[in-house]
Formats: C-alpha cells, structure tokens, sequence
C-alpha cells in the first residue's frame, strides 16, 4: 500500500512574500475568534507547510512524518513549539505593522529560536561552491523545519524590507505580507481572495443604499 501524498490536505497560502509571514498566516479568519481556523492541527500539517514552502522535499517530508509518526509525544511537544513560535512572529509583526514596537516577549522568544537555529548550520562544499546546510541529530529533527523560520524572521526584524510590511485591510482576515507593488498601495493578503470578497460587500452595500 503506497504511503500517503506528505503534502496533501490543506493548501497553506504562501502570499505573504516572505517564509516567516507565511508561516504567521496559517490561521485564518484571525480577527473572528468563533470563526478561527488553525491550520497547524497536527506535526503532518508542519511537514506540509515546510513541503509546499520547499524546506523540504516530497521524500523528506515523507521520512519526517514516519518518524513523527513513531516519536507521537515528541512530535506533539515540536508541534507546541512551533505553534508558540508563529504566535510570537504573529504578534510581533502585527504590532509592527500597526506602527508600534514588537512586544518584548515575543522578540525574545523570536532571538531565542533563531539563536538556535544558527548553531545548526555549517558551511559546506557542494560541486565546486561553498553554501549553508543544516546539521542535526536525531533528538533535534522534528525541530529542524523552525530553524529557516526563525531565521527568516530574524533577517525580516532586521532588513530594509520590514518598511514594507502590511496587515490586511478585510475585517476578519488580519494576515500579514510584504507590500511589493509598484505604488506600495497593496491592501489585502490576497487579491483573489479578501481583495474580490470586500469589493463584493461594497458593491452590495452601494446597492442596498
């Protein structure tokens, strides 16, 4: 019996323009708390989301999810981790995009993971060129797939690039990306999406009025 698709289920969102938003944005409908949807119900849907952002490839994804699989309370601690991680860049972010300062817990919490993360890289040679890897032992895998999160949101703290951070205008939505338009006059996470549903609700209050 062939094993199941490890990036099946839910498609994770990717419009925020950067790993760690992205990974901030997998709640939906945030604002509405009756209506809120966590998307990281489980560590498959973590190995999905770092599958379809291509952390990991379709085998590896496979191979962390069967040992997750084998490991259920370890999984189950790396998945609270992860969780209280995207918590902390949440907020941290979305009070940056409101124009005040990120929370001082939550920008600890962000150094610490990231802090963590960078002593598990090692620069390597590969066909003829040096670059980055990651490097870990099999007590710390299930946590591997947080480290280019972490490490995101750190380099995001600290970039030109956070001047272009944006919190979607749609009511319930509240997700979070990069303002790269031309004019910087990009308002919601998905045109597709909150951007065509709040045309929609004007269009129909205009015609109720």
């Amino acid at each position: 019996m062939p094993s199941p698709d490890p990036v099946a289920g839910y498609e994770f969102d990717l419009s925020g323009g950067v790993l760690c938003l992205d990974f901030a944005n997998s709640v939906s409908h945030r604002k509405t708390s009756q209506r809120a949807v966590d998307h990281l119900d489980s560590y498959d849907s973590l190995v999905a989301f770092a599958a379809q952002s291509k952390l990991l490839s379709t085998q590896q994804a496979g191979a962390l999810q069967a040992y997750a699989r084998r490991h259920v309370r370890e999984a189950q601690n790396a998945l609270l981790r992860a969780v209280a991680c995207r918590e902390s860049i949440y907020r941290a972010f979305s009070a940056l995009a409101g124009g005040k300062a990120a929370p001082p817990d939550d920008l600890q919490q962000i150094s610490e993971f990231a802090v963590q993360a960078l002593g598990h890289r090692r620069l390597a040679r590969a066909d003829g060129e040096y670059r980055w890897e990651w490097r870990w032992n099999r007590e710390e895998i299930l946590d591997s797939i947080m480290w280019p999160i972490a490490l995101s949101a750190a380099d995001l703290l600290t970039s030109p690039e956070l001047r272009a951070l944006r919190i979607c205008e749609a009511p319930v939505c509240a997700w979070l990306f990069l303002d790269q338009s031309r004019n910087r006059s990009r308002r919601w996470c998905d045109m597709k999406v909150c951007g065509n549903r709040e045309k929609a609700r004007r269009h129909y209050r205009r015609k109720q009025g």
